[in-house]
């Protein structure tokens, strides 16, 4: 559907902005919230309705609520002052209030295309622009491009479009959606090198080939003299940054109206995000679906296995031997289907390690090859970190996690490294440290169990019984039923020592025996 309002024309099912020819750059969020407003113009639109169309009914702040909608009228030339197009409602919502008419038109021809044609994304990287003018450093440009292009082929799920290819545009992309066409990618990434003396700046950008979205960008500096060194970490935080960022974006393109086995795959990691019994379940429910349109795809039963994992975890799914079978079975046959995705392993490892206590040593070695084959992944130096933790190498996995946040400290899954951190501080004995780490976890993700028993364990530890208390009730609205003895007949704690700490404070704090 094409809606033109003003000067401009909302494409739908391009999902392009556009002002006459020209085409305005809006993220997927930002695209996703004015296209709700617009379609829902006869009313008001409050927060709820934007997080489930928008977030998929993750749990975001005001800011950054406020962020997208402030977003959205820089596009259409709005403002939060003028408010010509989009009103603000005081503890209502939001209203887009511009003239708008509605011109059907048929879906372009990739929309069209059978759903066998549909796959993970595809990326081309760019030759970095040498912005000092001293040609000696074109080689250091080239490499650094060269460097990213190999480190993101290790990345489970993408393909990157080979090095002969797209260095073909070494003297710049001037039209990236035409680059990205004449490739055959939706995404690229480009950046820059300068010079300033003996200091390197290196700015890189992920973009969507297809609206000239910018979905990321960051920048990094160094020593002149330990190029290779530079390289190296530049391409480290690169990986792991654009992992979660091209999950996202995958995520805004799914098209609902399709059934086919990939979307059906990104419907269930948006649902999966959102981390709630309810979202796990229906994210199940999708990728049986995928499996059944497609019965050999490792992603969707490694991410299948995953949720039948975390669901676990969280206490979200009911005790039965068969749930575990099917965990288990899937997370096996993923294993065996892919064992060269970095992704499918570490997926398959967590629900190994969660669902079958008697395969933690395959667990561990699944973990181990997934980080051989990705070492930038934060995720999976994230949960291999918290295994190795549980197993008594708290240093081993303390250092995994850290890695994992210094890569990438904004990664949307955030909690998971520092309610892992929680735990290796108890273990630890550093009661204030695992108080710390956890309320950083739980500002971020409220309902993450593992943050909550952690946070309990430690402020008993710590003197504080009254906030273990409050801790515990909290778990017990995430949980209703859980009990001390029910938690360790689901949860493996190798460490007798861990086992013992987390049982006589979990009681202390009030958790039923």
């Amino acid at each position: 559907m094409l809606y033109r309002f003003d000067d401009l024309v909302l494409d739908t099912a391009r999902r392009e902005l556009r002002r006459g020819e020209a085409l305005v750059a809006v993220e997927p969020q930002v695209f996703d919230l004015l296209a709700l407003l617009v379609r829902a113009r006869d009313r008001v639109v409050g927060r709820d309705e934007m997080l489930a169309a928008v977030w998929q009914g993750r749990i975001v702040s005001e800011a950054t609520l406020s962020s997208r909608v402030n977003a959205a009228r820089t596009a259409i030339g709005d403002s939060g002052a003028a408010q010509r197009l989009i009103r603000t409602l005081p503890r209502k919502g939001f209203r887009f209030v511009g003239a708008v008419a509605e011109v059907a038109q048929p879906p372009p021809e990739a929309a069209d295309a059978p759903a066998a044609g549909r796959g993970p994304p595809a990326l081309a990287v760019l030759p970095f622009a040498n912005l000092g003018g001293d040609p000696a450093q074109d080689y250091f440009a080239e490499g650094m491009a060269e460097e990213i292009l190999v480190a993101l082929s290790r990345v489970g799920g993408l393909t990157v479009i080979a090095r002969n290819s797209s260095f073909a545009y070494r003297d710049g992309a001037a039209d990236l959606r035409r680059t990205g066409q004449e490739l055959g990618v939706g995404y690229l990434l480009d950046g820059s090198v300068r010079r300033d003396g003996q200091r390197l700046r290196i700015a890189g950008r992920l973009v969507d080939a297809g609206s000239g979205a910018q979905l990321w960008a960051d920048r990094f500096e160094g020593d002149a003299g330990e190029v290779f060194a530079l390289q190296d970490r530049v391409a480290a935080h690169v990986v792991a940054a654009i992992e979660p960022a091209l999950q996202a974006a995958e995520i805004g393109r799914a098209r609902p109206g399709r059934l086919d086995a990939y979307d059906l795959l990104l419907r269930a990691r948006a649902l999966e995000a959102a981390f709630t019994a309810e979202g796990m379940a229906a994210a199940l429910d999708c990728l049986g679906q995928a499996l059944a349109l497609e019965p050999d795809n490792a992603q969707a039963m490694a991410a299948a296995a995953y949720c039948h994992a975390q669901r676990h975890v969280q206490g979200w799914a009911p005790e039965d031997a068969a749930g575990r079978a099917e965990a288990v079975r899937l997370a096996r046959a993923a294993a065996g289907c892919a064992p060269d995705d970095a992704q499918v392993l570490w997926m398959a490892a967590f629900a190994l390690w969660n669902m079958a206590p008697e395969a933690g040593e395959r667990a561990r070695a699944l973990f181990a090859r997934s980080l051989l084959l990705n070492p930038n992944s934060a995720m999976a130096l994230t949960l291999a970190g918290w295994i190795e933790t549980m197993c008594g190498n708290g240093e081993a996995g303390r250092g995994m996690v850290a890695r994992a946040l210094r890569l990438n400290p904004r990664d949307p899954r955030g909690w998971l490294m520092t309610g892992t951190m929680a735990i290796a501080a108890v273990i630890e004995g550093d009661h204030a440290g695992a108080v710390a780490w956890a309320e950083r976890a739980l500002a971020q993700n409220p309902r993450f169990a593992a943050a909550l028993r952690v946070l309990a364990v430690a402020l008993v530890k710590a003197g504080q019984p009254e906030r273990a208390a409050r801790a515990v009730q909290d778990l017990l609205r995430i949980e209703p039923g859980l009990t001390v003895s029910g938690f360790f007949a689901r949860i493996p704690v190798p460490l007798e020592a861990m086992a013992r700490t987390y049982a006589e404070a979990l009681r202390a704090a009030g958790l039923p025996e």
